[in-house]
């Protein structure tokens, strides 16, 4: 078996890195493919090293632009990776433009796809990870769902049972894994200056709310409005693309502004925090695995088992309602169990692989290759 992993954003190698340890312990045949649908290839090097993980094989470079542009050059550079590597099967993460063109040039030449994370929906179309999510759900092989839950919303998309896979959430398994390592280099909260419990952690960074001045302004406002009332800082380490927005505004100083850090010291903001304010599907979990409580600067999650327990309120984009969420959160006295698995997904979903394929994906995409080349 021959896996190919095609990744391009970081969060895509966080939720990865479970995986990828797990061909590397087995000594499998595989290789990584990076897009550069976020930043260049050379830029996120540090981040396969500061997670102990092999570089990848390929890096595509597409960079930041339109959704149709982007989506077209990953397909075109994934599609000629693996027709050279044919590979038994494709694994994709989550619901980026990576993970859309990833998954449509492999089913195009005929070789099995497997989507980790599968069966996510906020069920809001204007959301361009939701058009990806399932697209690619609906042209996977292998369905690889974290929870019940999306297991059953799957099932009521009419997609086989036989494709579908409850592993457990690989953001478990890098969490734990990856806090290890964190902590192993010593406290990163010494060098900003914050003690435990002593500052709530803001990430924004969504298409939808930091490109709408508006949305984006009342967001602020929320935060300002939080830091105020509980005389505490609110930690923001700035995405790139808000940073650009950033600039109409000014700022109170409850709102401490800090660059974007690398995953080990997140994690550790993510631990130490008294509360975290995110429109980041990610950090819900994260937030939840950890034990500390999130309140989601959306109207809809995707990650509803989170509303579920108890860690996480939706408060939307209004500034009083961001204050009172965060109060309804800290009264909250109630521990919750962490819903998305035991931080063994990348086990099972490696070893749902092992012994699936009886035919072979190479066979085909040969007759492919030999059609073009006799057209």
């Amino acid at each position: 078996m021959k896996i190919a992993i095609v990744l391009g954003t970081r969060p895509e190698i966080i939720k990865m890195s479970p995986v990828i340890r797990e061909c590397e312990r087995l000594g499998l045949d595989y290789f990584i493919l990076h897009t550069g649908q976020h930043y260049s290839y050379n830029m996120d090097r540090v981040f396969f090293d500061q997670l102990g993980l092999p570089q990848a094989r390929y890096n595509l470079d597409v960079g930041s632009c339109s959704h149709a542009e982007q989506t077209g050059r990953i397909l075109i550079g994934v599609e000629k990776v693996l027709v050279d590597e044919v590979p038994d099967v494709v694994l994709v993460e989550g619901d980026t433009n990576s993970v859309l063109a990833g998954a449509l040039a492999a089913c195009k030449l005929g070789i099995r796809v497997g989507h980790v994370e599968a069966g996510l929906r906020s069920y809001d179309r204007r959301m361009p990870e939701e058009v990806n999510r399932v697209l690619a759900d609906h042209c996977s092989d292998y369905l690889f769902a974290p929870t019940e839950r999306s297991r059953g919303i799957l099932l009521g998309e009419g997609l086989p049972e036989k494709r579908i896979f409850v592993t457990g959430n690989t953001i478990v398994d890098a969490v734990h894994q990856n806090l290890e390592i964190a902590e192993s280099k010593g406290d990163a909260l010494d060098g900003f200056g914050l003690s435990r419990g002593g500052y709530f952690l803001a990430t924004v960074h969504r298409q939808e709310n930091v490109d709408d001045g508006e949305r984006f302004s009342s967001i602020l406002r929320g935060l300002e409005l939080v830091g105020e009332r509980f005389g505490i800082p609110v930690v923001y380490p700035v995405h790139p693309r808000a940073k650009k927005m950033m600039k109409e505004f000014q700022l109170h100083p409850n709102i401490k502004l800090i660059d974007a850090v690398d995953f080990l010291t997140f994690l550790q903001l993510e631990r130490g925090a008294r509360l975290i304010l995110t429109d980041s599907g990610g950090v819900q979990e994260e937030a939840c695995i950890l034990g500390v409580p999130c309140v989601t600067l959306r109207e809809n999650t995707e990650r509803p088992e989170t509303l579920e327990v108890g860690s996480n309120a939706l408060a939307g984009t209004d500034p009083y309602e961001i204050a009172r969420e965060t109060e309804f959160m800290l009264n909250k006295k109630n521990p919750w169990e962490n819903p998305f698995g035991d931080g063994r997904a990348g086990v099972r979903i490696v070893s749902s692989l092992k012994g699936k394929f009886k035919g072979s994906s190479r066979a085909r995409i040969q007759v492919r290759k030999n059609r073009r080349g006799a057209s």
